[in-house]
């Protein structure tokens, strides 16, 4: 039987409910084998990011080197990156090794407000690692950052993914979590046409971890051979049940519950 394994490269979440924690659970539910490498370490609970501390170039690089020089992926999830020379580091490694099948989690903003990635690296990561993504995968504020337009509504969200289109990524999904109204609608472009999932909107205060969560889900379904378009449904399934089913954790903003998709299959 095949293994199939997927890499996640993003921060560290001592509260469990996010990033390289968020991911690797994520990736176990789904029946992957996740490897990591650290960009940075972060102090954060539900009630926000206390501190963060990057890891040096070099640390980075390490990590990439190792897992490629013997392990290899059918997948890669980014995360947090932080700045324009870690962005730029991942890029060049993903070129170097190869490697396919690539999700870009444009993280930036942390659920408490906290900056999660400089100014400087924005532009980075249209630069060099939009074009080698396989997918990107905004929120709506990360959106409208990448595309420089504001997004009011679908109409909106279709335009902002032609724009990030022109930067090289082969498909667009950017979540309509930020959005207003009981509904929410996710959106994915693959340079031609729109597939648009619409759900009913869970009104509560414990989506810590979502972003991460979605994208390594749809990174895990095309580490396993399922087409882009199976992906973004996994990816929306997986995150709506964890999310439904929230496991009341901390005084702010708590995680999702990774446990509820595989429950919900048995």
């Amino acid at each position: 039987m095949s293994t199939f394994k997927a890499l996640t490269i993003a921060g560290s979440d001592s509260g469990g409910g996010a990033g390289i924690q968020a991911d690797l659970k994520t990736f176990q539910e789904l029946k992957v084998f996740g490897m990591t490498a650290i960009t940075a370490v972060t102090a954060q609970n539900t009630l926000g990011v206390d501190a963060v501390y990057p890891m040096s170039l070099e640390a980075i690089e390490k990590q990439l080197d190792a897992v490629a020089a013997d392990m290899g992926t059918d997948a890669v999830k980014t995360g947090m990156l932080f700045n324009g020379e870690i962005v730029e580091l991942v890029a060049s490694k993903i070129k170097k090794y190869n490697w396919s099948q690539i999700v870009v989690d444009p993280v930036m903003i942390a659920k408490g407000g906290a900056a999660l990635l400089q100014k400087e690296a924005v532009d980075a990561m249209r630069r060099y690692l939009l074009p080698a993504a396989t997918v990107i995968t905004p929120n709506i504020p990360e959106a409208e950052e990448l595309s420089g337009m504001k997004i009011k509504d679908v109409v909106d969200m279709k335009a902002a993914a032609e724009i990030l289109y022109e930067y090289g990524t082969k498909n667009i999904i950017i979540k309509g979590g930020h959005g207003i109204g009981d509904s929410l609608t996710d959106l994915l472009f693959d340079g031609q046409k729109f597939m648009e999932l619409e759900s009913k909107r869970l009104f509560t205060k414990n989506t810590h971890g979502t972003g991460c969560t979605f994208a390594a889900a749809v990174a895990a379904s095309l580490a396993k051979g399922s087409s882009i378009e199976e992906a973004f449904q996994t990816g929306k399934e997986f995150v709506y049940l964890a999310i439904r089913k929230d496991l009341h954790i901390g005084k702010g903003h708590g995680p999702t519950n990774h446990w509820a998709y595989q429950e919900s299959k048995k």
